[in-house]
């Protein structure tokens, strides 16, 4: 039984509503986000590369990073290794929207965890840090404790 009904998840999206909402001035949408993300943690990926971290097809892809070069958030350059690809790169325009995404989250959650005491905050903080290192060190791992969880779920028809 899920001790947290979710509630990570559920705090998250909202957070994510409103991020989005108010970043939506800069005329980028919650895909393009996740593109703008993509290049940014992998400067110089190629629209296949994007594809595989992302998890949309090429079609998509291609159709955003268009968008959003011609929007100023990102620039190509000719790939070396391969004549037919090209490379992605984040513009400052990019890294700028990324620090505005970054400064509204943080006076969410600001605002979120003003109603708990200085110790809440603190111990709050401690175990988020715990849990937040656990799923980092998973997903470096491919995921593979998971993966082996959702198999055995899945046998025992669950």
């Amino acid at each position: 039984m899920d001790i947290t009904k979710r509630q990570i998840t559920k705090i998250a999206r909202e957070v994510s509503k409103f991020t989005i909402r108010t970043l939506r001035e800069d005329g980028i949408g919650t895909a393009e986000f996740d593109v703008i993300h993509a290049i940014r943690k992998n400067p110089g990926i190629t629209q296949a590369g994007v594809c595989k971290i992302v998890g949309i097809d090429k079609g998509a892809v291609a159709r955003q990073t268009a968008n959003l070069e011609a929007k100023g958030y990102l620039i190509r350059k000719e790939n070396p290794a391969d004549g037919r690809s090209q490379l992605l790169f984040p513009t400052e325009k990019a890294e700028s929207l990324k620090n505005s995404k970054a400064h509204i989250e943080s006076l969410f959650y600001e605002w979120l965890t003003g109603v708990l005491s200085d110790q809440e905050r603190e111990e709050f903080a401690g175990l988020l840090d715990i849990l937040y290192l656990r799923c980092k060190t998973e997903s470096k791992a491919d995921f593979s404790e998971m993966q082996d969880i959702v198999k055995r779920e899945c046998q025992n028809g669950k």
